[in-house]
């Protein structure tokens, strides 16, 4: 097990979440709590091709230590060579083979949840990645089935394949993100197999949080959507507790935008308009901040703007 990561205690990972879980984001969590963060799933086939934009993905904070990359993909010799990639990168610590996804682009490829319908294919990559990688550990993300429930057979597989730890999403690919979350299923995988499990889905409070680790007995929770808007929630778990001071959520906030201009430049800007929108919901003159900040492109106008904001102004009760 790496030095910076633990089972002994519940662990707290940040999902990876397209077009939210960017660098500047899990540098953010990272600081402010989160135990390990996770790249945006990359695929296994841009990765293996050079594409530039995939390779920019790579790229992590200092402060992101342990470290995952997420790769999706379907062809056993084009994931091979995308693992042999990632071997020449320094940084990168686990990979993680996303068999959770439920976007139709990535299922029609037979990447993500469609590997669930063909599970001696998803064990024979889960293999080829733990036998081809030079990182420390391989681990999965899964869901409970594609049209139906066959986790337990899933999340053998995915043990005698060579994972190390394995993320559940507790919804089957047809519950897409709107089913009700199973958690007494997770819980079932947890009982089920002796590699440290990671329970997913809807977890979007601190009290929620703690009520799915007792409930599954999971060693920690994956928090992706329940992040967004609110990546204190980190914080909560890390400090016990349930209160978080307006100061805190404040520094949090400055700190997201610093880093999205520091990685992106001035089009960090644009950018974090949409964290602006989900930061300030049930503050008071949410609405004129967010017509404020979508019509300044300057970056110390908009610092300026979001900073006093924040620091005076007071949640609608």
């Amino acid at each position: 097990m790496l030095k910076n990561l633990s089972f002994d205690k519940p662990i707290y990972v940040l999902a990876p979440l397209a077009g939210y879980t960017d660098l500047p984001f899990r540098s953010v969590v990272k600081k402010f709590g989160a135990d390990l963060t996770v790249s945006e799933m990359l695929s296994s086939n841009a990765l293996a091709h050079g594409s530039e934009k995939t390779l920019h993905m790579l790229q992590k904070s200092v402060n992101e230590d342990p470290y995952s990359v997420q790769i999706a993909g379907a062809d056993v010799n084009v994931v091979k060579k995308a693992v042999e990639i990632l071997n020449e990168k320094t940084g990168i610590d686990i990979i993680d083979l996303n068999c959770g996804c439920p976007v139709p682009k990535i299922v029609g490829h037979g990447s993500g949840s469609s590997l669930l319908l063909n599970l001696p294919l998803m064990g024979e990559i889960i293999r080829t990645i733990k036998d081809t990688s030079n990182k420390s550990l391989t681990s999965v993300k899964i869901r409970l089935g594609f049209e139906k429930k066959n986790h337990l057979e899933i999340a053998k597989i995915v043990q005698d394949s060579g994972a190390d730890f394995i993320a559940v999403h507790g919804r089957t690919r047809a519950g897409k993100f709107k089913a009700e979350v199973d958690y007494d299923a997770i819980a079932e995988i947890k009982q089920s197999v002796s590699i440290p499990v990671i329970a997913n889905g809807d977890i979007d409070s601190y009290e929620k949080a703690k009520w799915v680790l007792e409930h599954t007995g999971a060693d920690g929770v994956m928090i992706g959507r329940g992040a967004v808007g609110a990546p204190w929630i980190f914080h909560q778990l890390r400090s016990g507790s349930q209160d978080i001071d307006k100061n805190i959520k404040h520094a949090i906030i400055m700190e997201h935008y610093d880093k999205m201009i520091e990685f992106y430049g001035p089009r960090g800007v644009a950018m974090f308009r949409k964290h602006t929108h989900t930061y300030s919901k049930g503050y008071r003159g949410a609405s004129m901040l967010r017509n404020d900040v979508n019509r300044i492109d300057d970056v110390q106008e908009s610092r300026n703007i979001i900073d006093d904001f924040f620091k005076n102004s007071e949640l609608v009760t």
